[in-house]
């Protein structure tokens, strides 16, 4: 919307059956600054080829970020990898300029009111409803920087291949609890791992020079986590009990 163009986005149903209320869904995306000039929501299903010819027609490029979902944490992530997979032989053999950009954990302000499956990752240590934390590692990146990544790509015409969005510090679920603690004692953080057996998960590498030689700067992954949690506030997820606020020296 920012950039002034003109965008379309799929949705699996944007149109309400007549006569019920507009679904939160599509209210939220309606209500975005420049939405009444410049959205327009078509039906898509991600199984339905013809649904999806039709959203896309007549655009110069598609940022495709939709993947089906299960309960299954670990066949998602195989499903992520293998549409991928897919992506990349179907462009070679119909000759699509596809390049992907592949975000880790995304955290940060949320645009809908509901919390999906990343935000819970970090509303679970804030509200009670873990009593400990898991021994294990994660990479964060905010959302505003894996939006201006695909952008980023999406202008450079000499974007190719592929592109990790992180912001490059890979933290132990220890790390995460340690921050969320230090801005917002209020809240009833767990002090435990649930693992007081086997060694501390050591942290991978990852990075993200590629996107950063495209002029991507990343928030520090201690910010992300404090955008993330001041934004359950200001829905009303959480108690916006008083907290000093943060500065940048901290983050």
């Amino acid at each position: 919307m920012d950039r002034q163009a003109p965008p379309g986005e799929g949705l699996r149903s944007p149109r309400p059956p007549s006569g019920t209320p507009m679904t939160r869904r599509t209210r939220t995306l309606r209500g975005l600054a420049g939405a009444a000039e410049r959205l327009t929501l078509c039906k898509a299903d991600l199984l339905d080829g013809d649904a999806l010819r039709d959203a896309i027609a007549g655009c110069h490029g598609v940022f495709h970020t939709a993947s089906p979902v299960t309960d299954d944490p670990n066949w998602y992530c195989y499903g992520k990898t293998v549409a991928e997979r897919a992506a990349w032989e179907a462009a070679a053999e119909l000759g699509v300029d596809l390049v992907v950009v592949n975000p880790v954990l995304v955290q940060g302000p949320a645009l809908q009111p509901a919390v999906n499956a990343s935000l819970t990752h970090v509303l679970k240590y804030l509200n009670g409803s873990t009593k400990t934390y898991a021994n294990a590692v994660q990479a964060y990146v905010h959302v505003r920087d894996t939006a201006a990544a695909h952008l980023r790509v999406f202008e450079a015409p000499s974007a190719a291949g592929r592109y990790l969005c992180a912001d490059g510090a890979v933290l132990h679920r220890e790390d995460v609890v340690t921050i969320l603690r230090k801005f917002f004692p209020q809240y009833p953080i767990p002090k435990r791992c649930s693992d007081e057996v086997n060694p501390r998960k050591q942290p991978y590498k990852i990075s993200n020079q590629r996107l950063r030689d495209l002029g991507v700067e990343f928030t520090p992954a201690a910010e992300c986590l404090y955008d993330t949690v001041v934004s359950f506030q200001d829905k009303g997820i959480l108690p916006a009990a008083p907290a000093a606020p943060p500065v940048p020296a901290q983050l």
